[in-house]
């Protein structure tokens, strides 16, 4: 069912782009990006299950990507253009395999869902359209126009701009993909309210969100080595992205370890919670 929504919703996209009246290629491709959502949105209505839209977050970007370096005005080196798509292509994939392996079918709802239907019994599917479906799209969207210069419009020279944007991205997807198999592994042997405290979850409360915040900002500087007149408003893009995870993303997964996990708030404590550092001594250990 989640492949068969998928199919239908990235046909529409397709139907979208090739029939709505729209000169614009960004919007046009936007428009593309709404429709397909709004056809997961009614998958998710259909079997009372929003996490219908999860796996839209990895899987839509580098089609949109992929688009935009075909658009017969393109003008974009295509070694720029090309590792921009590489590097989402990857970092799509293995943030595809990573939800397909944690999926457990139909009875798998993400917790922050159940969450809200706590909070808003009478307008749930109201708050999912918005909040659930539609402004992840909108935001990761904004985040892919960020790269639009690189992937269409500019032909300036590579820079080591480039090379900066492209090694950011790769850290990025190393940070996720280490940090994700490291707690994979411990969701195995783990027992009930354990936190991982090895790996990269001894320097950091968050790996997998500080190496997804990077991508976001490598596609950023693959645009500012392309143009950086539009990168100047383009920031705004990984702005907006980080300002998510710090104020909603990261807050409210470390409320919810506080009220599952004894020794969280020694966690918080002593651990980083984005950038690796070394550990600090808890508050109550003598110096």
């Amino acid at each position: 069912m989640i492949v068969a929504s998928y199919v239908m919703a990235i046909g529409a996209g397709i139907a979208t782009l090739a029939y709505a009246p729209i000169e614009d290629p960004i919007w046009r491709t936007f428009a593309a990006d709404a429709v397909a959502t709004i056809v997961i949105f009614g998958w998710s209505m259909t079997y009372d299950n929003s996490s219908f839209y999860d796996a839209y977050w990895s899987v839509i970007p580098p089609l949109v990507v992929l688009y935009w370096i075909g658009l017969p005005e393109s003008v974009a080196l295509d070694l720029r253009a090309w590792a921009i798509f590489g590097v989402l292509f990857v970092w799509g994939a293995r943030l595809t395999w990573n939800w397909t392996r944690g999926w457990t079918g139909m009875d798998h709802e993400d917790w922050r869902y159940a969450d809200f239907r706590v909070m808003f019994p009478r307008s749930y599917w109201l708050v999912s359209f918005a909040g659930v479906h539609f402004f992840p799209t909108v935001i990761v969207f904004v985040g892919l126009v960020a790269a639009w210069p690189a992937a269409v419009t500019s032909d300036a020279p590579l820079s080591w701009i480039d090379a900066l944007a492209f090694a950011i991205g790769l850290g990025g997807i190393a940070f996720e993909w280490i940090a994700d198999a490291q707690l994979h592994a411990f969701a195995k042997i783990r027992k009930p309210g354990e936190t991982l405290r090895t790996g990269l979850w001894r320097y950091s409360r968050h790996p997998n969100y500080l190496g997804e915040m990077m991508i976001w900002w490598s596609l950023w500087l693959f645009g500012l080595a392309a143009d950086p007149a539009w990168a100047r408003l383009a920031i705004l893009a990984p702005l907006a992205m980080t300002a998510m995870f710090l104020g909603f993303s990261i807050p409210a997964l470390e409320k919810r370890s506080l009220e599952r996990r004894a020794n969280y708030q020694e966690v918080i404590d002593t651990t980083s919670m984005l950038i690796p550092l070394p550990p600090k001594r808890p508050k109550s250990s003598n110096a």
